[in-house]
């Protein structure tokens, strides 16, 4: 049976709860990568004043890692597992600031994986045709007991 990642609701996706759960939805996602949307709104988790500093798009990316790594999960008919994020090599962002009315698309893929739970990930947020930011997202899921 295959799945549309998309009709799944993001929050079934993230170890998170509201207003913690800062993607909006899923846009696509496979074996090694997902894509998720994210609307920046006067009442978004970390907007002042119109605007969120480029600094929350490393948990943009975070949280798109957990949601690949939730979607993996569900396909194989498993619960959704926390996960930790390492550290991050190099965020680059290319905007000081992401303002509302903005609709940002995340997309993570899977460098590397080991079999202790550490992985690699190459993700970027994207506004229409403009790279705001890039990083390499070093992450830990644990094993499962």
């Amino acid at each position: 049976m295959t799945m549309d990642a998309s009709a799944v609701p993001i929050v079934e996706l993230l170890p998170h709860a509201p207003p913690m759960v800062l993607l909006d939805r899923v846009v696509a996602a496979g074996g090694e990568h997902l894509s998720a949307e994210v609307a920046i709104r006067a009442d978004s988790e970390f907007c002042r004043e119109g605007r969120v500093g480029a600094w929350v798009g490393i948990e943009y990316m975070a949280q798109a890692v957990a949601a690949w790594s939730g979607w993996q999960a569900r396909m194989r008919g498993e619960p959704v597992k926390i996960g930790y994020l390492l550290g991050t090599r190099r965020y680059d962002a290319h905007v000081p600031e992401f303002l509302v009315g903005d609709v940002l698309q995340v997309h993570v893929e899977r460098e590397f994986q080991a079999d202790n739970g550490l992985a690699r990930f190459r993700a970027e947020i994207h506004r229409g045709d403009e790279c705001c930011a890039t990083a390499s997202i070093s992450v830990y899921e644990p094993p499962a007991d």
